[in-house]
This record gives C-alpha cells, structure tokens and sequence, in this order.
C-alpha cells in the first residue's frame, strides 16, 4: 500500500519492478486480496472506510464505512466475508461480499491490529495491540468465543502481524516490542512457545508447506527465518530501513 500516494502498488513479480499503481481511496493502510484474485479489499484509515477494488479494471467498486482507524484487513477463505479491525473502536467489521455492506461489528481487544482466518474458516484471530490479546472469533456467529493473554515476564508484548498454520494447528503472533513470536495451540487457544527474533517484530508470514516462517523485524532492519518445526531461527536476512510487512510469492 502507497498511503502518501493514495494508491496500491502493482509488482512484476519477474522483473521485481512496479507497473502500476491502483488508486486505492483516501490513506489506505493495509489490504487483502480475495481468494479468486478478483477483488483486493483496502482499509482507509483517515476515511474510516474499506474500499473495494476490481484488479481486473482497477476500479473502485464500493467504499463501505467501518470502524474508527481501520487497520487490518483479511478475506475468508470462501471469500464470503471480509474482517476488518478499527483501532480506535476497539472493533472488527464483518464485511458481507456479495451485499458489499457490514453484517456485523465485533468488540476485541484494545486497538486491534490484524485478523488472520483458520484454513477451514470456522475461527479468525483478532491481534490487539494495546490489550496484549489475541480474540478468537466463531465466523459462524461473529462472536468472540476465546480472549488469549499474550505476557512474558520482563517483555513489553504488543501483539501485531498474525497467521495461521496451514494445517490450522497453530496460530504465530508477532509480538512487536517484545521481539518474539508467540506460537498459540489452536486446539486448547492457549500461548505454547515464544521464539527470539529481531527487533520490532512486526510482519509474518508462513510458506505454503509451514515449515519456514518470515518476520519483519523494524527496527533492527531485517528478516528473522523461523524452522517451524525446530522454533528456531535458522537465518537473519538484512533489509532496508523499517520492514513492516511481509508476503511470500506462491
């Protein structure tokens, strides 16, 4: 997202160069692309909105009003709903895709930050970032069903990224000052492991077999490389200036 420019980048992901740049509605902060590739939902978080965008015209199709400070934004895996979390309100919007308006509006924690759907789309996980907690939501009632404490004795923990093992067996929070990643145990929503990472985590993301997890890490300017199955750092990847977020190409 290019919030100064108003727009959403577009990458060649052969020549690694940008193309193209989709105007994206007012600030926008953060986006999702659905499953079918066919529409990217953006959160506008100066216009309290979502816009949604048709990738194949790059056109604006709808700008839905949501919470205060939208900030993450994540699509089912049905592409039915879209989550998207307001950090003034403390709140999620639960985007219909097809009525294109919210159903639902769901109380998490204090200032959320980022969803994150189990592969088979019963839960999403809410980070909060002032609350230290992660809320796990039942997507069939958009209600919080679960409110897990995320604490480490002598750690600032400020939860932030989020992602989903794709086997839906754990849930990797990155815990930003806290410079760790919190693994969660869906089946018993209770805190496992942390691991050690660079400084200022913020980003993750899974490769599509989740065995290797990426993390931004901002203020130490790098890449920590997480063995899933070990929880060890096995690489540290330098970077430019403040990484944020991270995607891997499939």
């Amino acid at each position: 997202a290019l919030g100064r420019d108003n727009a959403i980048g577009v990458v060649d992901t052969v020549t690694r160069k940008q193309i193209d740049a989709i105007s994206a509605g007012s600030d926008p902060e953060a986006f999702s692309v659905s499953p079918d590739g066919n529409r990217l939902y953006v959160s506008n978080e100066d216009a309290n909105t979502a816009s949604v965008i048709d990738t194949q015209t790059h056109q604006i199709i709808a700008v839905i009003p949501v919470g205060i400070e939208p900030e993450g934004v994540a699509v089912s895996p049905n592409g039915m709903t879209v989550y998207v979390t307001a950090e003034t309100t403390h709140t999620v919007s639960v985007i219909d895709t097809i009525a294109l308006k919210v159903i639902s509006t769901i109380l998490v924690g204090s200032r959320p930050r980022a969803a994150a759907f189990t592969p088979d789309g019963k839960q999403a996980y809410i980070t909060s970032e002032i609350g230290s907690v992660v809320s796990v939501i039942d997507t069939k009632t958009n209600k919080v069903i679960d409110s897990i404490k995320i604490e480490k004795k002598d750690k600032q923990i400020k939860p932030m990224g989020v992602i989903v093992s794709p086997d839906g067996k754990h849930v990797y929070v990155a815990t930003g000052r806290g410079n760790l990643v919190a693994i969660i145990d869906t089946s018993t929503n209770t805190v496992i492991s942390y691991i050690p990472v660079g400084m200022r985590v913020w980003g993750v993301a899974l490769t599509t077999d989740g065995k290797k997890l990426y993390t931004a890490n901002g203020i130490s300017n790098d890449v920590s490389v997480i063995n899933t199955e070990t929880e060890k750092v096995v690489a540290t990847i330098s970077t430019g200036k403040g990484p944020w977020g991270i995607a891997i190409e499939k």
